[in-house]
C-alpha cells in the first residue's frame, strides 16, 4: 500500500495516536504502479513449510532503493529465535506495472542470500515464476492447484551442481596454499604448490561430495595449464575458473565446456553454497567417521584414531 500510494501509513498511525488529523483524505490519494511483498521466513517448504530457528552463518540482501525496501529486524550472525515467528525479513518492490514488479521481486529474491538455516526463498522464486502466477491466475487454492510444480520429484544431481561447488573447493586450496606461500620462510617447499605436479605423471585426484543424501565421487584431474578435466561416471568436462572478489562478496567465475557462469560462492568449514539465477545449491564434503565421532570437550579441533590406542612417550 506505501508503495503504490507514495505514503507512510507507520507515520500516519503516529500521528493519529497523538491527536493529529489525518493529512490525507481518500480521495487525495492516488494510486501508481504495481507491489509486490515477499515474507522471507526460515522454514522448509519441502517438509510442510516447518518452522526452523539457528544462526545466520550468512546474509546478504539486495542493496534498498526508492523502489526496493527491506524491513527486517537481523544481521549477518544473528540468530532466528525458537521462541518467536520465524519471519526473516518483509522484501518489497515498486514498478510501473505488474510484469516489472514480478521481474524485479524474482531479481531481489535471487539477490537474498542467507546460509545456516533452510529458508523459502527458492520456493518463492518457484512460486513467482509459475506461468499461471505470471498470468494472474492466483486464488487462496493456489499452491495445492499447482503443487506438483512447486514440489517436484528430486532429481539426480546434476553435472553442473557438482562441478562449480568441486571448482570452489580446489580454487580455495589454491589461495589457502598460495597464502601459506606468502608468509613461508621456504620459497621451495612442497607445500606451497598447488599445481598438482607429478613427475612423469598427470595428478588425478578423486573426491566425494554429499548432495543432500546422495554422494558423488568426482575425479578432479589438475591439467598443466592450469585448467581441470573432471568426470563424473562417463560425464568428463573441460573446467577453468577463478574466484573474485566484489562488493565484499566471492564470485566464482567459472567455464564448463565453454559455456559461462558466475554464480556467488559461500564455503563454511567444507560446505559449498552457491546463489544463481537458477536458485540456490549447497554441496558438502563428508565428514570422516573418525572425525564424526568427535563430541564433548574433545570436539574442539579434536579427532579420534580410526584405532585406539595410549600415547606411551612423545620424542620431541
Amino acid at each position: 500500500s506505501e508503495m503504490i500510494t507514495g505514503t507512510d501509513l507507520v507515520e500516519w498511525q503516529l500521528r493519529v495516536a497523538a491527536g493529529e488529523r489525518l493529512p490525507l483524505l481518500q480521495d487525495d490519494i492516488i494510486l501508481s504502479g504495481h507491489s509486490f511483498e515477499a515474507r522471507i521466513y526460515a522454514e522448509d517448504p519441502n517438509n510442510d513449510f516447518l518452522p526452523g530457528a539457528g544462526p545466520l552463518l550468512h546474509l546478504s540482501t539486495p542493496p534498498p532503493d526508492q523502489h526496493i525496501r527491506v524491513e527486517t529486524g537481523v544481521r549477518d550472525g544473528d540468530e532466528v529465535s525458537a521462541h518467536y515467528d520465524p519471519m526473516i525479513a518483509k522484501l518489497v518492490v515498486w514498478a510501473e506495472d505488474r510484469s516489472a514488479a514480478l521481474k524485479k521481486l524474482r531479481y531481489c529474491l535471487r539477490q537474498y542470500n542467507i546460509v545456516g538455516l533452510n529458508t523459502n526463498i527458492d520456493f518463492l522464486l518457484s512460486l513467482s515464476g509459475h506461468p499461471e502466477f505470471e498470468a494472474g491466475n492466483v486464488t487462496t487454492s493456489f499452491i495445492p492447484q499447482h503443487y506438483a510444480d512447486l514440489f517436484p520429484t528430486p532429481k539426480a544431481p546434476s553435472g553442473e551442481t557438482i562441478w562449480q561447488p568441486a571448482l570452489g573447493l580446489v580454487l580455495q586450496e589454491r589461495r589457502h596454499t598460495q597464502e601459506f606461500t606468502q608468509t613461508s620462510t621456504d620459497p621451495f617447499s612442497p607445500f606451497g604448490s598447488s599445481s598438482g605436479w607429478r613427475s612423469n605423471i598427470q595428478f588425478n585426484r578423486n573426491m566425494t561430495l554429499q548432495v543432500g543424501d546422495k554422494k558423488v565421487d568426482v575425479v578432479v584431474v589438475y591439467n598443466k595449464d592450469g585448467s581441470y578435466t573432471m568426470q563424473i561416471g562417463e560425464e568428463v568436462h573441460h573446467v577453468t575458473g577463478d574466484v573474485e572478489m566484489e562488493d565484499g562478496a566471492s564470485f566464482l567465475h567459472c567455464s564448463v565446456n565453454g559455456v559461462k557462469s558466475r554464480p556467488k560462492l559461500v564455503i563454511l568449514d567444507s560446505t559449498v553454497h552457491l546463489f544463481s539465477t537458477e536458485g540456490s545449491a549447497e554441496v558438502s564434503v563428508p565428514v570422516p567417521k573418525y572425525l564424526a565421532a568427535v563430541s564433548g570437550s574433545g570436539a574442539q579441533g579434536g579427532a579420534v584414531a580410526p584405532m585406539t590406542g595410549t600415547i606411551e612417550k612423545v620424542f620431541v
